[in-house]
């Protein structure tokens, strides 16, 4: 039934299946907001790299101002973050079956926020600053999200990562064994999921941001509403009672000692 596959993508119990399939959706909203937001902003709200470069580049020039605004930036992304961190852990404590889908519907619902502050920004006065601190904080709440529920396998806003990743495998594919596989040499092979993996991943994104520099351009800040109703569907569906829970593939996280991901 689509109903239970969509409520199996932010369920506590996981599978790879689940979290491959999490990650490609998120990536795709990820480039959608990154996208449509440059065209907002003109800034990318995810590049944290190159924020932190501006800061060092505006810090030498004496530009305080440009150094103030990146750092707000950066700061918002790593608020975002923590406060998805901050849900995820108080609902594991409690056992509850909202630590996935929390994050997920306040991302929506700060994308509405985001649509609403951009469509009526000449009657509410909201400053652009107030816009990119939005932008970047709903990027590290998102990104903190699916790398705690991939274990970090999965980053969804940012592809510098993935695209070494895939350059990594492909150099292994194109690697020329010339001796025999010994246990003491073993033969270099490019594993083929890790690679589909991060090829679709950086797929979507660039899909996403497309569609969203698309939506931006042809409908402003009303194209945000879409995605965000989709995901706040998406999100809800965790807090209507599920009596299958336990049938469900995939093992509910244990309460962790020390975290890592």
């Amino acid at each position: 039934m689509p109903v239970e596959y969509l409520r199996t993508l932010t369920a506590p119990e996981r599978t790879r299946r689940t979290d491959v399939h999490l990650g490609l959706f998120l990536a795709f909203n990820a480039g959608a907001i990154n996208a449509g937001g440059f065209l907002a902003v003109s800034q990318y709200t995810s590049h944290m790299t190159g924020l932190v470069s501006e800061m060092a580049d505006n810090l030498a020039l004496g530009q305080f101002e440009l150094v103030k605004g990146a750092l707000i930036s950066v700061l918002s992304f790593l608020g975002g973050a923590a406060t998805s961190a901050v849900m995820i852990n108080w609902a594991r404590r409690r056992r509850s079956r909202h630590e996935y889908s929390a994050p997920l519907l306040l991302v929506a619902i700060l994308m509405l926020v985001f649509g609403v502050l951009g469509a009526y920004h000449r009657v509410i006065g909201s400053s652009l600053i107030l816009t990119v601190v939005l932008l970047c904080f709903i990027m590290g709440l998102q990104n903190a999200m699916i790398t705690k529920v991939s274990n970090s396998v999965i980053r969804t806003t940012h592809v510098t990562g993935m695209v070494t990743d895939i350059g990594i495998e492909l150099g292994r594919m194109l690697y020329w064994n010339r001796t025999p596989d010994s246990p003491e040499h073993p033969a270099v092979r490019a594993n083929l999921k890790r690679l589909r993996l991060h090829l679709s991943l950086v797929l979507m994104f660039f899909l996403g941001g497309l569609l969203g520099a698309l939506g931006f351009k042809h409908l402003g800040y009303i194209a945000t509403v879409p995605p965000a109703l989709v995901l706040a569907a998406l999100s809800s569906l965790q807090f209507i009672p599920d009596r299958n829970a336990d049938a469900r593939p995939g093992k509910r996280l244990p309460v962790p000692v020390d975290e890592q991901a």
